[in-house]
């Protein structure tokens, strides 16, 4: 299959000019249509927006320089390159002032329009990207200042720019409610795939039995019931990106024919006798760690050595602290507004408690906590007593531990007699950092 460049319109009233951009074109892999007026032109922009519009000046139904500014208002991403036999130097810059991208005068050597098309096309392409790029960091970073403050995030973001643009397989790790599927989401949207569409499927939630038929479609008499053919969702993700969200809980045989789309990038519906291509970036995630996932049989070493080709590990909330107040003013900025409340912040120790606490379900845990809080608050910032949550240290005093807690605080008393009360020591034991650590002993009020 030949790889489309680009979608360009061409607006020329000249049947003979029409008919040979539009075989230049198609040859070059551009998808073409062509209007010898502008009510068919803009029958055909209410169907399909272009990359890139070809416009002659003079048409038999209007200007071509007054439709510029037409095109230009209600679809502002087209690239316009004026064309017309009567060039002058006023039309031009006045082209210009109106948005078209170039102006090119007949008769035109195909190969300088050519490259001027390309051109064009190169620069619709890098607005998208920073509209996307724009667009998904809002939702990460928020305006001033960036919700992401720590060094790992702004590493991943960095990773994430660099490898968008490929069509490499990415493995997304982190605990849940760290924010993978909105890392899926910007890879996806910084990509050449941007406009095609992105299939989230969460693998834990598809019946065992009828998983393969929902990822890789069904021929009709494939089973009882199957009374038709059906796509599936490798189909439905064709030219854009499919994440297969908690992979490791994917049955190991439909895992098997995971193997086969990675390697050969094909796919076999259930019933089928035919391969067909399997035209979609692919994206994985799981809340699970990979070492128990492979030790348990959970995911399959082959299939996790193919699916990730680049490996992005959220860190929990609790291990970049540095991000809790951001992201909570970003919530607080947005829940606020939503409600109508004028809400300037958190108090000092309102501020304290969010970041000294653990939040275990991290940024989404975060999330819900500030909107609730924004309900609750009855001032002009939120205080400790709007939140659902304690300050470590706090927790003791107003109740008894649940057999949890206990469960806790006995391991980290014996880790730290283990290691002769080496804060450090005891930290690397339990799996946990030194802050958390320090944060746990507050809580709980051990003495060392």
């Amino acid at each position: 299959m030949t790889t489309v460049s680009g979608r360009v319109l061409v607006i020329d009233d000249d049947k003979q000019t029409c008919a040979l951009l539009e075989e230049l074109l198609r040859a070059e892999g551009y998808e073409v249509n062509a209007a010898d007026s502008l009510g068919e032109a803009r029958e055909l922009l209410k169907r399909s927006q272009p990359d890139v519009a070809l416009l002659d000046w003079q048409l038999p139904d209007g200007d071509g320089l007054e439709f510029l500014s037409e095109l230009k208002r209600q679809w502002p991403d087209t690239q316009v390159i004026m064309l017309t036999g009567f060039a002058t130097f006023d039309v031009a810059v006045e082209a210009v002032k109106q948005g078209a991208f170039h102006f090119q005068s007949k008769p035109f050597h195909a190969e300088s329009l050519s490259l001027l098309i390309r051109r064009a096309c190169e620069h619709k392409q890098l607005n998208d990207r920073t509209t996307a790029l724009q667009r998904a960091l809002s939702r990460l970073r928020g305006e001033s200042p960036a919700i992401f403050a720590s060094r790992a995030m702004s590493d991943i973001l960095r990773l994430v720019e660099r490898i968008a643009g490929s069509d490499a397989p990415v493995l997304i790790t982190g605990e849940s409610g760290t924010g993978k599927e909105v890392i899926a989401d910007l890879i996806h949207s910084l990509s050449p795939r941007a406009t095609g569409p992105f299939v989230k499927v969460n693998c834990a939630a598809l019946p065992r039995e009828l998983i393969e038929s929902e990822l890789f479609g069904v021929v009709k008499g494939a089973y009882t019931g199957a009374h038709a053919d059906r796509d599936g969702l490798f189909r439905e993700a064709s030219r854009g990106t499919i994440l297969l969200d908690e992979i490791s809980e994917m049955p190991l045989d439909t895992q098997a024919k995971l193997l086969r789309v990675l390697q050969e990038r094909t796919f076999r519906p259930v019933g089928g006798k035919t391969s067909l291509p399997a035209d979609c970036r692919v994206l994985a995630s799981t809340n699970r760690k990979i070492e128990d996932a492979l030790r348990e049989g959970k995911l399959r070493e082959d299939v996790y050595y193919r699916i990730s080709a680049v490996t992005l590990h959220l860190p929990p909330l609790r291990e970049r602290r540095e991000d809790i107040l951001p992201l909570a003013n970003a919530f607080l900025r947005r829940f606020a507004s939503q409600s109508g409340r004028n809400i300037s912040g958190f108090s000092e120790a309102a501020a304290r408690v969010l970041h000294d606490f653990d939040w275990p379900g991290n940024v989404r845990q975060l999330e819900n906590e500030i909107q609730r809080a924004v309900l609750m608050c009855e001032s002009g910032a939120i205080e400790p007593s709007d939140l659902s949550i304690t300050a470590p240290g706090e927790a003791g005093t107003e109740g008894p531990l649940t057999m949890l807690e206990n469960v806790e605080r006995d391991a980290i008393r014996q880790a730290l007699v283990r290691a002769r009360g080496n804060k450090t020591v005891a930290a690397a034991e339990l799996g946990v950092t030194r802050q958390t650590l320090y944060n746990k002993i507050r809580r709980y009020g051990i003495t060392v």
